[in-house]
């Protein structure tokens, strides 16, 4: 008669452990030690240059902006949307700056007040249609990305480099990080250095990490993108917090819009071309979940690490063409669904059987 009441009590243990690790925490951790296997597959099989620490510095200075569009998208994502419009917004933004500090002689500080208000613009008006008339998401925000395009061609059809001698100090600016340099060919020892663009993005991902984890808003999204009736009947405003969703990811794409203009130097109606699918599959490969209610700020900061990795690998193996690092990116995404997918199938049989 004793042994069955052991194993019961075993059960509920395990089942307790299994409980206790959020679906959140669990992909945040297969895509932590994924980038650290990939990086440290990197350093073994393309040499030392990956030891260096600023290889690993020049991927957060590449992608900067990317993090920051990563961050807003997850937050839609997590509350069950989606928005494909933040690579339009980034091109309208670099381009509205450019136009404005070098043809009308403007100033930085007015050009950042204009890249917040084109993506608040934008997210007032997408999180209004999504939020309060129940379009869909993908439908307003594909629009959302036409007229961007759009309009950034209509600011200005030819690409130029900025001039302006305020801005070009700004986007020469580089913050050294003590102690991580390294010795050159020549002997020489280099400081490692990330650019201003870097500080913004760790920020930005540090301030979002603590809303998600530690405020109401931060619940609520998860809570509206787990079951949207369950968040009803806790209280909570659904439409309200798909608004603020879509506005906070409007105003990210007009942060990280300046971002990249400030680490590009110019305006094109070319530039930040599929960032958005750079987003989606940065978040995703972060352990956030397409049909919403799961996801870690940090784990998109290590998606976009990831990302970032398996192509300067590609690179670095002699694999230049543009269509290798589409199959790799492909391959990738394709792998993390499946990990996602296979993960939350044993979690769910798991928990059963532990009951």
């Amino acid at each position: 008669m004793s042994k069955p009441e052991k194993t019961s009590a075993s059960g509920n243990r395990l089942g307790d452990r299994v409980k206790n690790i959020s679906d959140t925490n669990l992909l945040l951790t297969i895509t932590i030690v994924v980038f650290f296997g990939m990086y440290l597959g990197a350093i073994v099989f393309q040499g030392a240059g990956f030891l260096k620490p600023q290889t690993f510095f020049n991927i957060l200075n590449a992608n900067a902006a990317l993090i920051i569009l990563s961050c807003g998208m997850s937050l839609v994502m997590i509350t069950g949307g989606i928005d494909i419009s933040v690579g339009g917004i980034t091109a309208l933004v670099s381009m509205c700056c450019a136009v404005y500090l070098d043809y009308k002689g403007g100033n930085v500080f007015m050009a950042i007040v204009i890249a917040l208000a084109i993506g608040l613009a934008f997210g007032l008006v997408q999180g209004f249609l999504v939020a309060y008339l129940d379009i869909q998401p993908f439908i307003v925000t594909l629009a959302g990305m036409f007229f961007a395009r759009g309009m950034t061609t209509i600011v200005n059809t030819k690409p130029f480099n900025v001039e302006n001698e305020a801005f070009t100090a700004l986007k020469m600016t580089r913050i050294v990080v003590p102690g991580m340099g390294s010795v050159n060919k020549l002997g020489k020892y280099v400081n490692a250095y990330v650019e201003i663009g870097v500080i913004v993005a760790l920020l930005v991902v540090i301030v979002l990490f603590c809303v998600l984890r530690w405020t109401k808003l931060g619940r609520s999204f998860y809570a509206v993108g787990g079951n949207k009736q369950s968040a009803l009947m806790l209280g909570i405003n659904v439409k309200r917090t798909k608004f603020i969703s879509h506005l906070l990811c409007g105003l990210l794409a007009g942060i990280g819009g300046f971002v990249y203009f400030l680490h590009v130097g110019s305006g094109s109606a070319s530039h930040a071309t599929g960032a958005e699918m750079d987003a989606i599959a940065s978040s995703i490969i972060g352990g956030t979940m397409l049909t919403g209610g799961v996801g870690n700020i940090i784990g998109t900061f290590f998606g976009v690490l990831s990302l970032s990795t398996i192509q300067n690998i590609v690179s670095s193996a002699g694999l230049d063409q543009a269509w290798w690092t589409g199959i790799t990116r492909a391959v990738m995404l394709c792998l993390f669904l499946l990990i996602q997918s296979v993960v939350m199938k044993v979690r769910k049989k798991g928990i059963a059987g532990a009951k």
